[in-house]
């Protein structure tokens, strides 16, 4: 798993070779300008080099759907399957986040809590002190711990054909993982007599491993298991699963490419282990939909709950976009023409971006899966970006 953005963006070039099978469109409710604009929106997302690209568009009223591109590059060509599972990547830190604010309104936690007070000593050497972490630290990305991925020994060799096939079936622990984070020096260190007033942000997907480890230790049952108790089986997410150590995407999906710095050509990376709490979630576009309007509508979570989750930080250099901010587990970005933005998050896997977003109500909400991720290339910025636009425009309209 790598993280939402990073290092990895870059701006577009077109995919060599990439030939794409004739676009379609599957909407089954929406007008036929909604069904064509979001075709249109696909469509762009292709164009900047991708493989293949598929989005829905959910309201009261129904499904909007449409996908372009080839579920492979090898072989005959076969258009993406319109129901096709993919990696969420990073998405899966507000699954988590929901999970860890249920149980603060249950009183079993509370976001001023430490995590010193849950898991004594794990945060703890090279200037790291848990007992200056709260889990509000965590969730909103303010704790100051550093990215496991960034300081681990082998991220260097991992971004490379060759070293990701030697550990595309390598799965480490959290605990080792939290272990790696905690060996260098902190970026900071919350305001001990103020933590609630820590406002500066840096994105780690260490948090969200932590936060995984609270889950755990307050329940006492591991947190697939309580993602799937409070959060897929309630809302019938049928599609919505957490693979553990398996390096196994599910069928119907489409190859997964990744292109690795300074290489000539895409690697299939499909098979990928990685991602738990902080990344771990494979679903499809409709069931991801279907949870961010369950989020926002308030299906998952109380009112206090849900305006605690609103309350953000500036995350100024998380995405390169002026204006975003980092609630607890998902974020909000200011939209041209609207009023009222945009909540959102995103996430970033091997061969796999997942872009989608939601309105303030859970009225609409979409999602699109894009399964080509390039490093080190321009043309990742403009991926981004067009994704970008088909979340905007399909929730505004505009």
């Amino acid at each position: 798993m790598i993280s939402r953005r990073g290092s990895l963006a870059g701006a577009a070039a077109l995919l060599t070779g990439a030939s794409t099978a004739p676009a379609a469109a599957n909407g089954q409710r929406g007008g036929a300008g909604a069904r064509s604009r979001l075709q249109h929106d696909v469509d762009a997302v292709l164009a900047t080099g991708a493989t293949a690209v598929l989005a829905e568009v959910r309201d009261a009223t129904g499904r909007t759907t449409a996908r372009a591109g080839r579920a492979d590059l090898s072989g005959p060509a076969r258009p993406v399957p319109p129901d096709a599972y993919y990696r969420l990547g990073s998405d899966t830190k507000t699954y988590t986040a929901v999970l860890v604010l249920q149980l603060v309104a249950e009183g079993r936690l509370s976001l001023t809590d430490t995590v010193e007070r849950w898991l004594p000593g794990a945060v703890r050497g090279a200037g790291n002190d848990g007992r200056r972490i709260t889990v509000a630290h965590l969730l909103r990305q303010t704790s100051g711990l550093n990215d496991y991925l960034a300081v681990s020994p082998d991220a260097a060799d991992a971004f490379t054909p060759d070293g990701y096939r030697r550990a595309r079936f390598r799965c480490t622990a959290p605990a080792e993982q939290l272990t790696a984070a905690v060996s260098r020096p902190p970026l900071w260190l919350p305001d001990a007599a103020h933590p609630e007033r820590e406002r500066r942000f840096g994105y780690s997907n260490t948090n969200y491993v932590v936060a995984g480890l609270l889950v755990e230790r307050v329940t006492g049952r591991s947190w697939a298991e309580e993602l799937h108790d409070r959060i897929i089986e309630p809302l019938g997410l049928r599609h919505t699963l957490t693979p553990g150590t398996s390096p196994y995407v599910p069928e119907p999906t489409a190859t997964a490419y990744t292109w690795f710095p300074d290489a000539d050509r895409p690697t299939d990376t499909t098979l990928a282990s990685g991602g738990w709490a902080d990344g771990g979630v494979i679903g499809t576009t409709r069931d991801h939909t279907a949870f961010l309007r369950a989020l926002m509508g308030g299906r998952l979570l109380g009112p206090a709950q849900l305006a605690a989750m609103k309350e953000t930080v500036p995350a100024d250099d998380w995405i390169g976009v002026p204006g975003v901010r980092y609630g607890l587990g998902i974020a909000w970005r200011p939209v041209a023409g609207s009023r009222e933005g945009v909540w959102f998050h995103g996430g970033t896997h091997l061969g796999a971006v997942s872009e989608s977003g939601v309105t303030p109500d859970g009225s609409r909400a979409v999602a699109c899966a894009v399964f080509t991720l390039r490093m080190g290339d321009p043309a990742q910025d403009a991926q981004d970006a067009a994704g970008r636009r088909l979340v905007d425009r399909a929730l505004t309209g505009r």
